[in-house]
């Protein structure tokens, strides 16, 4: 048998893989992160296991265990930064004064930009999950941004005579109105952004626009005789 020259052996060796380099911790925990936030957005929490994210990030369960302390830790930690960025971003479109109804145009605009850009993260903060519950929901999210909300209210309410005590009650209702109108967007995705926030506009601003200040109900007409 002719054995193999130097030269013949070299092609074989060029095709090796050559070894991966070991991540830090930081950039493990960043992997993690970022691997376990498709899968929750994709399955939920309740259908995620350590074991796919591990199988996913290439690592073994340990390692998820390590940096998390397991599949409770992790989404803790996605969901806090989904509640960040979008609070962030709500919040920073009622930060400059405007009249009320550009306000109204930029959280609108705000929410469904947040939505077109981080598609996974919105979908994780809409389900509903035990660990939310405690680390921070998209209720509770909610609820901070009518707080902003209601201090712009209570102004507009004051100087066109109306119960400046009701503010807190309407600004739940806009930006409730506001957030599921997003929800339905997320899968719809027709009409565009902008045309989607003007029509939220045109029935909010109109609506608050167009307020009585002792609002009742219809009351029933009393039956014939």
């Amino acid at each position: 048998m002719v054995p193999m020259s130097h030269e013949s052996r070299e092609p074989h060796r060029a095709t090796a893989r050559a070894p991966r380099a070991r991540m830090t911790a930081s950039q493990r925990r960043e992997q993690l992160v970022a691997v376990s936030r498709g899968l929750f957005a994709e399955k939920g929490f309740d259908g995620t296991s350590v074991e796919e994210i591990a199988a996913r990030a290439e690592v073994s369960k340990p390692v998820v265990y390590e940096h998390f302390g397991g599949k409770e830790g992790i989404y803790a930690v996605v969901v806090d930064r989904e509640v960040q960025a979008l609070t962030g971003a709500l919040i920073g479109s009622l930060a400059e004064t405007a009249h009320p109804k550009v306000l109204v145009e930029r959280a609108s605009l705000a929410l469904l930009e947040y939505i077109e850009t981080n598609e996974d993260g919105f979908r994780i903060l809409v389900r509903d999950s035990p660990v939310a519950q405690a680390t921070g929901t998209f209720s509770s999210l909610i609820g901070d941004v009518a707080t902003q909300v209601q201090h712009l209210l209570e102004a507009q309410f004051r100087q066109n005579g109306l119960d400046p005590r009701t503010a807190p009650l309407y600004a739940q209702m806009l930006v409730g109105m506001i957030a599921l109108t997003g929800q339905y967007w997320l899968d719809a995705r027709s009409p565009k952004k902008a045309e989607v926030a003007a029509h939220l506009v045109n029935l909010a601003w109109n609506g608050l626009k167009g307020m009585e200040k002792k609002p009742e109900l219809t009351k029933p007409r009393p039956p014939r005789p």
